[in-house]
């Protein structure tokens, strides 16, 4: 167990106990794993995930705030690195105790009563200032699905929250991943409608694996095409040289006929 004492609230990171009864709430709505999927899918086939990097959805993150243990499920979160096996977080996870803090913690708003946005201190606090204030992850993201709304909340000097303007293609950068994040509209998995993704440093769009399988389907189509018209260029080629083997013996077979010998 580790603490540290921060303004009027006592914090201790400590594992949470067997007993201790997790909320069993339900998704606030079916686009939430959706979204949260696609977010750690494009991660993976670009390989920004290790063996102890962690990206969880509506999963458990814990500390114990002023003796009273308190627990936040966001819809996503991206933890860069667990310093124990994955069993022992199968129920929940206790940072600086188990590993790093997450760098990135998302919520996808719904029809609820914007407890996403609740900086309330006292127990149970609400999640802004868990994030903010406890968990002090860098970036904050809620997100609207059906709009395509996205607020990116980044820590200042001075510890709070600041919201921070996008780009010049709306998308934010993450300096920890290298990536940028940033809204797309299209369709998954039958749901269409925005979606939130990554791109790279050059712009480019990180793909998920049904969309890395259906390029690599259309390379291995076009290979397959190159390859039989190299295939016709050689029969064509060698159709040629027969005509023309077959012209030089005629030209011959008519000069012995003359009494001339063919030169050779």
């Amino acid at each position: 167990m580790t603490s540290v004492t921060s303004a009027s609230y006592d914090i201790k990171w400590e594992k949470l106990p067997d007993d201790f009864i997790l909320p069993d709430d339900p998704v606030d709505n079916i686009h939430q794993p959706a979204l949260a999927a696609a977010l750690t899918d494009s991660l993976e086939v670009a390989g920004k995930l290790s063996d102890t990097t962690v990206t969880t959805t509506n999963y458990g993150i814990c500390a114990t705030v002023n003796g009273k243990i308190v627990v936040k499920a966001p819809d996503w979160a991206y933890i860069p690195h667990i310093r124990v096996p994955q069993g022992e977080i199968d129920r929940s996870y206790t940072p600086q105790l188990q590993g790093e803090p997450p760098i990135i913690v998302m919520e996808f708003l719904s029809d609820t009563n914007g407890h996403e946005y609740s900086s309330k201190p006292t127990y149970p606090p609400g999640k802004w200032f868990f994030y903010e204030k406890i968990l002090k992850v860098p970036h904050y993201i809620i997100f609207e699905p059906y709009s395509g709304l996205i607020e990116h909340y980044q820590l200042d000097q001075s510890g709070g929250y600041e919201i921070q303007s996008s780009d010049n293609n709306g998308r934010y950068w993450i300096p920890e991943l290298q990536l940028y994040l940033g809204l797309w509209e299209g369709t998954r998995e039958q749901r269409k409608g925005y979606w939130l993704r990554w791109w790279n440093e050059a712009g480019e769009l990180l793909l998920w694996g049904s969309e890395l399988a259906i390029l690599e389907r259309q390379n291995a189509e076009i290979e397959k095409q190159k390859a039989e018209a190299e295939r016709q260029k050689a029969e064509v080629e060698k159709q040629k040289a027969e005509a023309e083997r077959q012209k030089a013996e005629r030209l011959a077979a008519q000069l012995r006929a003359a009494g001339i010998e063919p030169e050779i």
